[in-house]
């Protein structure tokens, strides 16, 4: 039997984040295992409990990217999952670039919620559409035109795969390839397309193959 995802949610709403809990506890592969409403909740939720996702408020008391930066030092095995209502560009960056695994407006629907932490639980990345403009722009400036042509041909195999929101372990599948390999191959497409994660290697994917689809 597959082991349910368990999660941790942290907004110092409390109506907001009792609605949260109750949308993904009603989930059977999901398990919701703490929730709490400040920096200093979340860091000790995700020590404790090490879950496998943990959705954190950026504006929360303690600040959000505080905890994300505790959380992700100390708790490396919790993918950490920004919801909030911020569209900033700066919040954006800030907290991918410190390890954040998925970016959420907090006007997603409940089912589109369950589906993005679905995913992140896989192993993937997320980038809310309405912010991914904006991202992509910040991270292109500077960089030459075409930065594909730096790729390799089984690079650009990788990256697309990963743009269309598949997992190191489902790339490998459909490519052949061991899991490990599929990681060499995203640790070189990162460092040639000079992005941060695999959030912002997958942004730079779509702008430069627009038909790749999930």
């Amino acid at each position: 039997m597959t082991s349910k995802v368990r999660i941790v949610v942290v907004d110092d709403h409390p109506l907001y984040r009792e609605g949260v809990a109750r949308t993904l506890s009603e989930q059977d592969e999901f398990d919701l295992v703490g929730t709490g409403e400040t920096a200093a909740d979340a860091r000790r939720l995700a020590m404790e409990l090490q879950p496998d996702v943990i959705l954190l408020d950026i504006s929360m008391p303690g600040g959000g990217l505080s905890a994300l930066e505790q959380i992700v030092a100390e708790t490396p095995g919790a993918a950490p999952v920004m919801l909030t209502v911020s569209e900033s560009e700066a919040d954006v960056i800030s907290t991918l670039s410190t390890g954040a695994r998925g970016y959420v407006l907090k006007g997603v629907s409940g089912r589109e919620l369950v589906d993005i932490v679905k995913s992140v639980a896989q192993g993937n990345s997320y980038v809310a559409p309405q912010l991914a403009g904006q991202l992509l722009v910040a991270m292109q400036s500077g960089k030459a035109q075409g930065p594909e042509a730096a790729l390799t041909a089984r690079e650009q195999d990788v990256l697309k795969l990963v743009a269309a929101g598949r997992s190191n372990k489902e790339v490998a599948l459909t490519l052949d390839l061991q899991e490990k390999t599929v990681k060499h191959h995203m640790t070189s497409i990162m460092s040639k397309l000079k992005v941060r994660n695999r959030v912002e290697a997958a942004v730079l994917a779509n702008s430069m193959w627009p038909d790749i689809k999930g």
